[in-house]
């Protein structure tokens, strides 16, 4: 397939069949026409276009079935003159030679095909440290469809009813809702301090008590050293410094990496992560035939100013539109984030967006934190409930900083008042006369987030 008839239409190569890689190519074909742009997809996996975000809610019963986090089929795709090619892996890119070494893993041949323009949607891979016992049978990574039917399988023929969690980030602390709905007992192991590292250590205090609270036994401060197994090489313990944790399921939720294998030995620019680096119409520095977008790619902090890796699908699905429009001859950018990620475990809800205490001063930035107690809705009204929020801000000009929120129902989304304003760059002044939604049902007179920035404004106040 290297070689190309005079006049044949250009020819776009897409690694990476799900959030970035199908969005590009739905946008790019909106856009062009078969005739104009021939479209080729290569998806190592048995799904594409899916939501690895739904893969907890789906393990613990909440989604009924796995084809409910398909967005679009295979089929689909391909009637839209799109050819996607499934368990297909790109092996090797020939940057000068504009081709990509692809592998049927099916039938195990291989060919090169040629491109005009290339995307890199490689996604992210799961850490998975290098530990005795790592691949024990009922040990799970939880990345892909596969992964979760792989893990449901598991939880199905599995006798005992004790499972350890590895990791308490997003991934783990929804997992362990997932496995506690499933009727597991469930410990979390986590390295740090506090669950959710995402968060300052006194609000990521409130996330370990309302969990345990909710049955969780929560181990912190602790270094996973060994997975241990049986006779028949199953899992049944996981062991740390201090003590060892009896598992009939251990599931790892440490995080994930930019997946650049590819891109490192073409020698593409990679950044402090490992993620690609792109300008802001997400074509990769340096060639301007090739784009990358998504879980492999680093991304502007609008409030640090620096080079992150964040893996979300929301992003994801603005780069593959923004890379979409640019192949197929349109204009779109990527300004950059602010670091928005909100997350629950059973009924309780944590959000955060902007900088953590740690980022700030890393940064050199003297700042004010304040936090304050609220409620969901108006204190009378039937269903309130209690919410945490921190708030900071620079000291000296009193633009918002970052916002943490920790409550139950109601409490998460609010964050993204505080999103905008950070997009905005706004200080917690011009906050406090925001035109906020109020009635007794949705919010007290003041919203929580409006109390902390008042509260903030006095900080400054007092301390600029």
């Amino acid at each position: 397939m290297t070689e190309r008839t005079v006049g044949a239409a250009e020819r776009l190569v897409i690694v990476g069949g799900d959030a970035t890689g199908m969005s590009a190519a739905s946008q790019a074909r909106r856009m062009r026409s078969a005739d104009e742009l021939e479209i080729v997809v290569f998806e190592r996996g048995r799904f594409a276009s899916f939501s690895a975000c739904g893969i907890p809610y789906w393990v613990g019963g909440d989604v009924p079935d796995r084809d409910a986090l398909i967005a679009r089929t295979p089929e689909e795709h391909r009637a839209r003159d799109i050819d996607l090619r499934m368990r297909t892996e790109a092996l090797e890119l020939d940057i000068d030679g504009r081709r990509v070494r692809a592998k049927d893993l099916e039938s195990g041949d291989e060919s090169w095909v040629s491109y005009d323009k290339l995307v890199l949607a490689t996604g992210a891979r799961p850490i998975r440290p290098q530990l005795p016992g790592i691949d024990a049978a009922g040990v799970h990574g939880v990345q892909t469809l596969d992964d979760g039917q792989a893990l449901l399988d598991t939880l199905d023929r599995t006798e005992g009813k004790r499972a350890v969690v590895v990791g308490a980030g997003y991934i783990g602390v929804e997992m362990s809702e997932a496995l506690i709905n499933r009727g597991y007992e469930v410990t979390v192991v986590n390295r740090g301090t506090e669950p959710m590292s995402t968060l300052d250590p006194d609000m990521g205090a409130q996330v370990r008590t309302a969990m345990c609270g909710m049955g969780i036994e929560i181990v912190c401060d602790a270094e996973v050293t060994e997975i241990r197994t049986d006779e028949s090489g199953r899992v049944r313990a996981v062991v740390t410094t201090d003590a060892e944790y009896p598992a009939d399921v251990v599931v790892l939720g440490i995080g994930v990496q930019p997946e650049t294998t590819l891109a490192r030995a073409a020698g593409l620019p990679l950044g402090e992560h490992d993620g690609l680096l792109t300008d802001l119409a997400m074509r990769v520095r340096g060639h301007e035939n090739i784009w990358a977008g998504g879980d492999c790619v680093e991304v502007l902090d609008l409030v640090s100013g620096r080079e992150r890796h964040i893996a979300l699908g929301t992003h994801a699905n603005k780069h593959g539109q923004i890379i979409g429009a640019g192949i197929g001859g349109g204009y779109a950018t990527f300004p950059g984030v602010v670091g928005t990620a909100v997350s629950k475990v059973c009924d309780l809800e944590v959000a955060r967006t902007g900088l953590r205490e740690k980022e700030a001063r890393a940064m050199g930035l003297q700042f004010v934190t304040v936090t304050i107690e609220s409620t969901s809705r108006s204190g009378y009204y039937p269903g309130t409930a209690p919410m945490t929020v921190k708030m900071l801000a620079e000291r000296h000009t009193g633009r918002l900083l970052g916002v943490q929120i920790v409550g139950r129902e109601g409490a998460g989304k609010r964050v993204d008042i505080a999103a905008v304003a950070l997009t905005a760059r706004m200080t917690v002044e011009q906050m406090t006369a925001l035109d906020l939604g109020y009635a007794p049902p949705f919010s007290p007179v003041w919203d929580p987030v409006l109390v902390a920035a008042r509260k903030a404004v006095v900080a400054v106040r007092q301390r600029g």
